[in-house]
């Protein structure tokens, strides 16, 4: 790999793509493609999701059904997750193993969702790799309105276990 580019870099250059987001999110997040959760930026450190009160993402109560919000809040903290765990040398499994949630004022409108630990990640793929031991690291995803009031924040945990001596 040339020096300065990292696997982060990679998983960039592939999931700005237009034509490969496309395709990872029909193939892999059909869910989130049909409900609308799309994707706004991302880098080694945050990354930001969004997704829109439609007619498809609607509750009873006039605002986005709370699984849809949990969709886009998993993504955010997913895609720094999967940016970091692509193409290693000695592969690394992922899988949330938890979801806690505090919705905070009704979801309308457009939602964006934002993630600032990279950094957390990074570290926790970086133990499960080296020790061999599964890491949990707790992430969270913060949900703003248009107007820039937190809607709803997800506490998201993820589990990364080394694939080197998996059978």
């Amino acid at each position: 790999m040339p020096k300065g580019i990292t696997t982060f870099n990679n998983f960039t250059n592939k999931i700005t793509n237009p034509f490969w987001r496309f395709i990872f999110m029909i193939t892999k997040l059909p869910a989130a493609f049909f409900s609308g959760v799309r994707f706004v930026s991302v880098n080694e450190n945050d990354c930001i999701i969004s997704i829109k009160h439609t007619w498809f993402t609607k509750n009873p109560f006039k605002s986005i059904y709370f699984a849809c919000l949990a969709m886009a809040a998993e993504m955010s903290t997913g895609l720094l997750a999967m940016g970091h765990t692509f193409q290693l040398s000695s592969p690394v499994g992922m899988l949330v193993s938890e979801v806690r949630a505090n919705f905070i004022k009704k979801a309308t409108g457009k939602i964006t969702f934002v993630s600032n630990d990279g950094e957390r990640i990074k570290a926790a793929v970086k133990n499960a790799n080296t020790n061999g031991v599964t890491t949990f690291v707790e992430t969270n995803s913060i949900g703003t309105n248009q107007e820039g009031i937190i809607v709803a924040h997800f506490i998201i945990t993820w589990a990364f276990k080394s694939r080197k001596n998996s059978i």
